[in-house]
Order: C-alpha cells, then sequence, then structure tokens
C-alpha cells in the first residue's frame, strides 16, 4: 500500500540454538524441542519494549524427509504459543526446506527469508537487528543490510566465531545467550530502559 509507515524495531532471530537447544540430529517434534535458560524471558522483553519478533530459520530436514512441513507447524504453532503464555509475540517464521545443493535463494547464509520478511511488513532493514549463533546467520544480516548483527555464544557461537574471524566478518556485538543480546537491544535502543529479568 503506497505511503504505508515502514515497520520499525524489527528483531530477526534464528531459532535453533538461539531460543532452543540445536541437535545434530534434527528438532523433529514438538518433544524435542527444549527453550535455552533465559530465551522466553528474552523474548518477553523484546516484546515489552516495542520490538517485533520474526524467527529467520533454515530447517533442511523437510528436504531431507526427517519431518514433513505440517510437523514443523506443529513444533512452531507450540512455540509460538508457549512464548506467547510467557508475555512474549512471535511476528511471524520464515523457514528454508532447502539443502544447501538446492542453491535456492532462501537458505541462510543468502538473504531471501529476510527479504521476504520486509516484503510482507515493510520492514526498514537498516533499523533491523539479526541474532543468530552461527556465521551464516551473521552473513545473512550483513547480506540483507541489516543494521546490526549479534552472535550468541550458545548453539554454534562459539565455532561461529572462529570462521568469522576467518572471513573477516564482523557481529556487532557478542554475547552469552540471547538474553544478553536483548538487554544490549534495549538498552541501545531505549538508553533509560532497564530490562527486569528477574
Amino acid at each position: 500500500m503506497t505511503g504505508q509507515k515502514k515497520k520499525q524495531n524489527v528483531v530477526f532471530l534464528d531459532r535453533d540454538g538461539v531460543i532452543n537447544y540445536d541437535s545434530p540430529d534434527y528438532i523433529k517434534s514438538w518433544s524435542e524441542f527444549e527453550f535455552l535458560p533465559g530465551s522466553l524471558e528474552a523474548l518477553k522483553q523484546l516484546t515489552l519494549n516495542g520490538f517485533s519478533v520474526i524467527i529467520i530459520t533454515n530447517q533442511s530436514a523437510i528436504h531431507r524427509k526427517m519431518i514433513s512441513k505440517e510437523d514443523l507447524d506443529v513444533i512452531h504453532d507450540m512455540m509460538k504459543k508457549t512464548v506467547q503464555s510467557n508475555g512474549g509475540e512471535i511476528t511471524d517464521i520464515f523457514y528454508c526446506p532447502h539443502i544447501p545443493q538446492d542453491r535456492c535463494d532462501c537458505r541462510k547464509p543468502k538473504p531471501g527469508l529476510i527479504y521476504r520478511a520486509k516484503k510482507r511488513y515493510r520492514i526498514d532493514l537498516e533499523t533491523s537487528i539479526m541474532v543468530g549463533d552461527s556465521a551464516k546467520d551473521i552473513e545473512c544480516a550483513r547480506n540483507a543490510g541489516c543494521g546490526s548483527a549479534i552472535l550468541v555464544k550458545t548453539g554454534n557461537g562459539i565455532m561461529a566465531e572462529k570462521t568469522l574471524k576467518e572471513k573477516m566478518i564482523h557481529p556487532d556485538v557478542i554475547v552469552r545467550d540471547l538474553l544478553n543480546a536483548v538487554n544490549w537491544i534495549v538498552t541501545r535502543n531505549h538508553p533509560a530502559a532497564i530490562p527486569d529479568n528477574g
């Protein structure tokens, strides 16, 4: 719609290793999904401070026939409901079902998923923030033109830090986990705000 105001204060989050524990065997059901310590509180703080949360995640388990799209929908529906019952809100979830050999435009580090979110919600990417635990997340943020990129040390974060150094790609900040990332985001955008982590 012409003249529609662009969406401000958007935080893109990777899923596995950022919100929930990652697994080398993939997360194939809700029973395998476990929130990382502090992640529900982090999502609550983002919501309370006026940020829209959009999940950007590679889910190649679909292509590998390890999980169906319907199964993934169930996981995401349960995740959103749990987040909501704990005071947070997830605006939307964009996922790539492909493997690297598919050469799609949506698998991170390519920026296709973020571009789709931008088109749907008229997001001003220059003010957006990406939080991830892998080198692909940070590269995706840079490729899409996000204003900030934060690496968390949960999940694959330690390995990602080494990979990014080798590629000479620099996150804006490296923090312990999602809750620390949110504290950085909130205080940077609202200096007077003091997140309630109790």
